[in-house]
């Protein structure tokens, strides 16, 4: 099958160049009912990340909770498997749902266990999983700046949070010389777009480069009607915490989505991750566990979407609760973790 060549793009300011999709490696690890039961094993997820690369795709992100650790373990014994060079590829990972949440001592703990599983001495991109209520961001930002100037990270990103949030530990880390973050790894698809309103222009001040989770909303946008019978819809209790409060609208821009993609002859995915590469995402992070979910993916870079689409494709969403940024100190409340 022929493909147009992959697009690629920068991180922030930090002239990491990446691909316009990122894989998303939650799918992949050792699967579990205490994480995920739908995830894919080692040999699965060797063939998955193949595909990405011989597609041109170069971007990975993965966690150190996921699967607890083996979703890192799969990746990096995929890639040894694969035989990629190291510098081919950008590998980003995320510390917050540990011991110690973002302390010093747990991200210079944490930083150490992540690059022992995924068999590398650096990454690319470290990110903070989520925003700690517990720890001074002037701890977090200074135990992360010197994880760069060690030669342990490339460059640092964040994750769901709220816009003040943000622009404080940007500030912080300005005022004091240290590492800035290049990244922001928020919830944001067609179903979910409360971020619009302040983290988004916030990430547009700094000129940090967007890379969403969840571009597909669980897979709702990839389908008519609500039930998809995939083993992750059946089982997958974040899924429907993040979404199943808001169905009603949800299905209004599920069947938008639908309207469209029969309109233009392509996928829903495609239409949705369009919609996200057209508001100026740099590279939404897609979960896809087969090859056809990941070429519609890849396709999506192509497709170019008309002001009227756009809005065709907007104008169905009404305001929705905040799902993502965490509202409680206690991270064991929120487990919508990307």
């Amino acid at each position: 099958m022929f493909w147009m060549p992959m697009k690629y793009t920068t991180l922030g300011n930090t002239g990491i160049e990446v691909s316009r999709i990122c894989v998303g490696c939650m799918s992949y690890g050792k699967a579990s009912k205490e994480f995920h039961e739908w995830t894919l094993g080692q040999e699965d997820t060797t063939a998955m990340v193949k595909h990405a690369i011989d597609l041109g795709v170069n971007f990975f992100d993965t966690a150190n909770v996921y699967s607890f650790g083996t979703s890192e373990e799969y990746l990096g014994r995929a890639l040894r498997t694969i035989g990629v060079p190291r510098d081919r590829v950008v590998i980003a990972s995320k510390v917050f749902f540990n011991e110690g949440a973002l302390s010093r001592q747990a991200i210079l703990r944490e930083i150490d266990g992540t690059l022992r599983r995924l068999g590398t001495d650096y990454l690319d991109l470290y990110q903070i999983h989520r925003f700690d209520y517990d720890t001074p961001i002037e701890e977090t930002l200074e135990a992360l700046d010197s994880l760069v100037k060690a030669g342990k990270v490339r460059a640092t990103g964040a994750s769901a949070m709220y816009g003040y949030q943000f622009h404080n530990m940007q500030e912080c880390a300005a005022r004091n010389g240290w590492t800035q973050f290049s990244t922001m790894q928020n919830h944001y698809n067609l179903m979910y777009r409360e971020d619009e309103h302040e983290l988004i222009p916030v990430c547009r001040q700094y000129g940090v480069s967007l890379i969403p989770y969840s571009p597909l909303a669980g897979g709702h946008l990839s389908h008519r009607g609500w039930e998809s019978g995939t083993a992750r819809s059946n089982t997958d209790r974040t899924i429907r915490s993040k979404y199943d409060h808001a169905k009603e609208n949800d299905l209004e821009i599920i069947d938008a989505v639908a309207t469209l993609a029969e309109r233009k002859g392509v996928s829903m995915s495609e239409i949705s991750l369009a919609w996200l590469l057209a508001r100026g995402v740099a590279a939404p992070i897609v979960g896809a566990t087969k090859v056809p979910h990941f070429d519609a993916a890849v396709r999506s870079v192509d497709l170019e979407l008309s002001a009227d689409e756009i809005a065709f494709l907007e104008a169905p969403y009404r305001p929705h609760a905040i799902v993502g940024a965490l509202q409680a100190k206690d991270p064991k409340k929120i487990m919508g973790m990307p």
